[in-house]
């Protein structure tokens, strides 16, 4: 075994073209499974866009390789991939959606892309057992930990709209008073277009019984409907 990680060694300090496939390939096979397990949660960053990212995050790194082993320049073979590990960010930043009514998603999916470019950092560096363990625990965080952490903070959306303006402060404090401490409320336009009327929006991750809620909160002098977003 001792011998075999030897010859490893050797193999990729050559950067022979051996040496160089296996680095491209082994991106493409990272990058596809992590993109393969992202494009089944439905995100448009799939297979495709996370194999070009490991390829590039790959290839930056085996440019600075090269340039100190190979042409013998006196530099940090890995100042240009410092690069893209700050670069990335902007395509993290396209997959961050904020929805209408406040929740934002793609935060797990611009993490994911952010930590497959490093990945095709390590493995243009050679680091193949790192970048393997690297895609594993992604693809267990993002297939598995994703649907407990769903199951455990799944928010609660409701939309109540009231016609009585005058009595905004208090009907807002009735309905705060039912509701557990991380509830966020905002103000929006009525739904049904009846003028003189206001709708509030409700997210709560930790209301338990929303059906009691609607119920105690249809009975508030003021409140017209309330239904679930």
């Amino acid at each position: 075994m001792a011998e075999f990680i030897k010859n490893l060694i050797e193999f990729e300090k050559d950067l022979s073209i051996g040496s160089v496939a296996l680095r491209v390939l082994l991106a493409v096979i990272f990058g596809g499974i992590i993109g393969l397990e992202r494009g089944r949660h439905g995100s448009q960053a799939g297979m495709r866009t996370h194999i070009l990212v490991c390829l590039g995050g790959m290839l930056t790194a085996l440019i600075g390789v090269f340039a100190s082993n190979v042409l013998g320049y006196d530099n940090d073979p890995l100042r240009i991939s410092a690069q893209v590990v700050s670069g990335i960010g902007f395509l993290g930043a396209g997959m961050i959606i904020v929805k209408s009514d406040k929740m934002i998603t793609g935060l797990t999916t611009a993490a994911i892309m952010w930590t497959t470019a490093v990945i095709g950092i390590a493995v243009g560096i050679g680091f193949y057992s790192g970048a393997l363990f690297a895609v594993l625990a992604c693809v267990f965080t993002a297939a598995f930990l994703t649907r407990i952490e769903r199951k455990r903070k799944k928010a609660a959306c409701i939309y109540i709209e009231i016609d009585d303006m005058r009595s905004l402060g208090t009907i807002t404090e009735s309905i705060k008073s039912l509701l557990p401490d991380d509830a966020h409320i905002d103000i929006l336009p009525a739904k049904s277009a009846t003028e003189g009327n206001l709708g509030m929006l409700i997210i709560s991750a930790s209301l338990k019984d929303v059906e009691s809620f609607k119920k105690q909160a249809q009975e508030i002098s003021g409140v017209v409907f309330v239904i679930n977003e």
